[in-house]
């Protein structure tokens, strides 16, 4: 009785151990289900932070065309993927190139797979709206409609088959966990050969008599703010984006570890690279930097480790100020967000990093090999270079690469030309130098109630190298030196001996030059801020890589009226604390009852015209 009541108890233990697991893996089950739809929705808010970049990046006068293009980025990327797109993608897979065309979301709908479609939705509108920001400020509206509609419905689902839906390559093992190759290297060879296909925006290169170009002229975004809120929110998602097909805590874990140290690393990197480059960190590099981590770690994040997240993400950092570089200077194709260097660039490192950093000791390698369907997107069959795997991982990611290389060059050029032929893909000068929100969309402007002005490149005056006189203080300056810098035409008298002197000056010298007016005696002056576009140079800082022209730039213009105080006493006090050793340093206006009289500032002809430099 002992022994067979010790065996029934000893069943009773175990068929309960049994039903626990049982219940632990349908709980988890529904969990990570749960999880997966959290993880598409956060994906989904990624969409948001584009917007936000992109906008942040560019010029004030195309905000409302952004923001448009990227709401119709997401909607017009459900239509074709419900039409299309979603069966291409994840339909039976034919030959290994394709899925089978069908209509299941119509005709099967109880049993069609819900989650999934959402899933892979929001994955592929991510690859379109990449191709936006490269393409700012210079596209049609309709066409860009057009070339998202075709991304979406064609190119993505196509070549992301190969690699998630049972295609050739995930059956050969290459492995891409969350789309550094199937998304971002692929909306990044969009964005290329669409930005080359477009040409540059107005002003951003100088060419000589010949047409060589010689300069590259920074445009600064008109609000940084709005992009770093951007690449927060992309950071944000980026979890989701990484996350959401892990099945595991293990797993879901180690890919969020990688996920934060890559890109901090990169912009950490970025940020001491560019300080040491330029003189001072960049920001909205640092920025790009950190979305160029992310994208670097988004193919290795659950196979690789904390080590080779710091070298992916150091990697990135560096890749990407080379990438900005090599588009401004030697490629001469204008990105105005930076997306290729982001996007292109280290979409494909971290495809290649796959075969550099696997390690089985991450937890989503346990996975293995599988028939390119039942493991879905963690396919691989061997560890990276630098963990004793040789060459054969890298080697996989290296034939993926290339042929998601070649299948998106060309499918997205032809799916260009076409489009260039039929609508045209730039807009004219005259729309896209008033701006895209009022002759695309009819908007006045993005922002209702605010003053707006274009200080970018498209107001280029010629730059006087030879403003500099010799002497850099007034007091060691000779008299022919300080006319030269602030000339002064003496005014005929006045009857009324009342006088109204207007100063245009540097916000620099404001100070300085309203405690001299003070020490004059002159205590009532009105001061207005103004923009001045002038003969010298702005600062010669740099942006992204490139000397920012700053050809208008913040002035004050103070007025005064004497009549007790001799107005020749005004004019050199104010020459003085205008005095910087070049010629255009100030410019003074005298007004009298019944005449204006011009004190001039640099060249006898034209300096009156210009502002202060």
């Amino acid at each position: 009785m002992r022994s067979g009541s010790y065996l029934f108890f000893h069943e009773v233990k175990r068929g309960g151990k049994v039903m626990t697991e049982e219940i632990m893996n349908a709980i988890n089950g529904e969990v990570y289900g749960v999880w997966f739809l959290i993880g598409a929705a956060l994906v989904f808010w990624m969409q948001a932070g584009f917007a936000m970049v992109e906008a942040g990046f560019t010029r004030a006068k195309n905000t409302g065309n952004i923001l448009m293009k990227n709401l119709m980025d997401f909607c017009i990327g459900t239509v074709v993927f419900i039409l299309i797109g979603f069966s291409l993608l994840l339909g039976e897979d034919m030959v290994g190139l394709i899925g089978k065309p069908g209509f299941d979301i119509f005709t099967n709908y109880a049993n069609f797979d819900w989650s999934n479609f959402v899933f892979n939705l929001v994955f592929c509108a991510t690859t379109a709206t990449i191709v936006s920001g490269a393409m700012a400020e210079r596209t049609k509206f309709i066409s860009y409609c057009v070339y998202s509609a075709v991304i979406s419905a064609v190119i993505y689902p196509v070549e992301a088959h190969w690699t998630w839906g049972g295609g050739w390559l995930a059956q050969m093992g290459f492995h891409d966990f969350a789309g550094s190759n199937c998304i971002h290297m692929v909306g990044g060879i969009s964005a290329l050969i669409g930005a080359y296909l477009l040409g540059p925006r107005i002003g951003k290169f100088t060419k000589d008599k010949a047409g060589k170009i010689i300069k590259v002229n920074a445009f600064p975004g008109h609000n940084l703010p709005l992009g770093c809120l951007g690449v927060f929110i992309l950071w944000l998602g980026w979890y989701g984006f990484n996350g959401a097909a892990a099945t595991t805590v293990d797993e879901l874990g180690s890919i969020f570890l990688t996920t934060t140290i890559a890109p901090a690393i990169a912009t950490v990197v970025c940020m001491i690279f560019t300080w040491v480059k330029y003189g001072k960190p960049d920001v909205s590099m640092c920025l790009n930097a950190s979305l160029a981590g992310l994208v670097a770690v988004t193919a290795p994040c659950d196979v690789c480790d904390a080590f080779g997240a710091i070298v992916i993400g150091a990697v990135a950092g560096v890749l990407v100020v080379f990438g900005v570089w090599l588009l401004d200077y030697k490629l001469h194709i204008d990105d105005p967000v930076g997306a290729v260097a982001v996007h292109c660039l280290n979409g494909i490192w971290g495809t290649l990093a796959v075969g550099l950093f696997a390690t089985e000791t991450a937890p989503a390698f346990a996975r293995g090999a599988g028939d390119g369907v039942n493991f879905g997107a963690n396919q691989i069959v061997a560890e990276g270079l630098f963990y004793g795997g040789g060459f054969k991982q890298l080697g996989i990611q290296f034939i993926g690469m290339f042929a998601t290389i070649a299948w998106t060059a060309v499918t997205i050029t032809i799916a260009f030309l076409i489009i260039r032929a039929i609508f045209g893909l730039r807009v004219t000068e005259e729309e896209e130098i008033v701006g895209l929100d009022a002759k695309e969309h009819g908007l006045t402007s993005a922002y209702a109630g605010f003053s707006i002005m274009d200080i970018s490149n498209t107001m280029i005056m010629e730059v006087n190298e030879n403003t500099k006189i010799g002497a850099d203080s007034y007091e060691e300056a000779t008299q022919v030196q300080r006319d030269a810098a602030v000339r002064v035409v003496k005014a005929p008298a006045a009857d009324t001996g009342m006088y109204k002197v207007v100063i245009i000056s540097k916000l620099s010298r404001y100070d300085t030059l309203r405690k001299a007016m003070n020490d004059l005696g002159v205590t009532g002056m009105t001061v207005t801020q103004v923009m001045g576009c002038g003969i010298q140079k702005g600062a010669g800082e740099m942006y992204r890589g490139a000397e920012v022209d700053a050809t208008l730039l913040p002035k004050v213009k103070v007025e005064v009226v004497v009549g007790n105080i001799a107005v020749d006493e005004v004019i050199e006090a104010a020459k003085k604390v205008l005095y910087t050793g070049h010629i255009g340093d100030g410019k003074i206006f005298v007004y009298s009852v019944d005449k204006v009289v011009k004190i001039r500032t640099g060249e006898e002809d034209f300096a009156a015209l210009e502002d202060v430099e």
